[in-house]
């Protein structure tokens, strides 16, 4: 069974309400967690490129990628669950896992499975919850994985179209 329905969450993938690009974080995270994903997405063997800047470079491990120098560029982790669905994790700091997912990408109850199942794989590896804000109004989530529900669930009330 889905974890939510297309019908009644389709607001919250609105890209002109959402913004096309919300943030889905993991808070209270860790270097530990960091390096929990990245196992995650070589174990189950997703579609990967890790870059910083312009260069395309092997998988690193999380504690060499958080201890860059203050002034580095930001590196960033593109993740593909399926072939059309991107993730792209960003190291901005070891205390919280963010990532960004296109909501163009995420239309239909198809593509929101595959979001919702994505969202579990990593909520239930770090045991932790994973939330999805707005683009630009962190600390607001609209939906997000509970940890013991063991799946995602709305955390704020549908907009009426």
């Amino acid at each position: 069974m889905a974890d939510l329905l297309w019908d009644d969450v389709s607001c919250f993938f609105d890209p002109d309400l959402m913004g096309s690009l919300p943030d889905v974080r993991v808070p209270d995270a860790s270097v530990k967690d960091w390096q929990a994903v990245l196992d995650l997405v070589s174990e189950r063997g997703w579609t990967c490129q890790y870059s910083e800047g312009e260069m395309v470079l092997p998988v690193p491990r999380a504690e060499a990628v958080l201890s860059r120098l203050a002034d580095a560029e930001c590196p960033d982790l593109r993740v593909w669950p399926i072939a059309d669905v991107l993730a792209i994790f960003r190291f901005h700091a070891d205390d919280e896992v963010d990532f960004d997912i296109d909501l163009r990408e995420l239309q239909g109850q198809e593509r929101l499975d595959v979001f919702c199942g994505f969202l579990r794989e990593i909520g239930r590896r770090l045991g932790k919850p994973v939330l999805m804000d707005p683009e630009g109004d962190y600390g607001h989530p609209v939906l997000g994985f509970d940890v013991e529900a063991d799946r995602v669930v709305l955390l704020a009330e549908p907009q009426v179209r």
